[in-house]
């Protein structure tokens, strides 16, 4: 392979970046809160969406068609007027990977108390966000304790699938899902929403799967082998050398890059 200097990598991201817009988006979760015009929606629509971003492509819009058919493509009322005992049975034959139709059921449990109780996952997070932090780490940790101990007790039922949705970055987990949905949330242009605009984009850590693992190692940008929050952290730091102030706008490429066997 051609060796890659810094300035022909940077140039290589500048136009993959540029590449990827709203109109190739398909295939990707992130069509569903795309769907939603109301920042109620669009934020409720998105944090399901990235719950369920892991498998196959093809699998996880084929889970996200049938949960949105439940909420009868109405998110932020059906959680906010969910009831488990009544509504928790729609999701009995609904599954994803290690998620059981119980599992999908306490988590819409668990999003309709942090709804009524704190107005949105917005504000959960916030109370744990400091601006002195590097990055989102730390609030991230509580944003998913708080979420695992609130769909829990609501449910008061727990389960490897539970545990599953809300891993930890202060145990390891490189938290793939959780910094999409953050991204998604804090990033603005044509793909991503914006929506919370306490948090700058400097602060975001790259959503580590497979193929963003694969790519940043064929361009450096990790010497990690195995897929950590330490491997996240390294590529979000050398992704700024590129762009400081938000180094994860390239996520989107990157991925899809590996998801279609592009060429970088």
């Amino acid at each position: 392979m051609p060796r890659l200097t810094k300035e022909k990598i940077k140039n290589k991201l500048t136009y993959h970046y540029k590449a990827f817009d709203r109109t190739t988006i398909s295939p990707d979760p992130l069509e569903f809160p795309h769907r939603f015009t109301s920042p109620p929606d669009i934020e409720a629509a998105a944090f399901i969406a990235s719950v369920f971003a892991y498998g196959s492509v093809a699998q996880i819009l084929n889970t996200l068609e049938k949960i949105f058919d439940v909420m009868d493509n109405d998110p932020a009322n059906f959680i906010t007027e969910y009831k488990l005992k009544k509504e928790g049975k729609l999701f009995r034959d609904i599954k994803h990977r290690f998620y059981t139709g119980e599992d999908i059921a306490l988590l819409f449990a668990g999003l309709s108390k942090i709804y009524k109780v704190y107005g949105s996952l917005n504000y959960l997070f916030l109370l744990y966000y400091f601006e002195k932090a590097p990055n989102i780490k730390g609030a991230l940790s509580f944003f998913s304790r708080n979420l695992t101990t609130i769909v829990t007790k609501e449910g008061q039922h727990t389960s490897n699938g539970i545990k599953f949705m809300f891993p930890d970055p202060l145990k390891g987990s490189a938290c793939k899902r959780q910094n999409l949905f953050l991204r998604w949330m804090i990033r603005k242009d044509e793909l991503d929403f914006g929506l919370w605009k306490e948090i700058p984009t400097s602060k975001l850590v790259i959503p580590v799967d497979t193929h963003i693992a694969k790519i940043s190692k064929y361009l450096k940008l990790t010497k990690r082998k195995n897929v950590s929050w330490q491997m996240a952290e390294e590529i979000t730091n050398n992704l700024k050398k590129f762009d400081p102030v938000d180094p994860v706008k390239y996520d989107f490429a990157l991925c899809h890059i590996g998801m279609r066997k592009l060429n970088f």
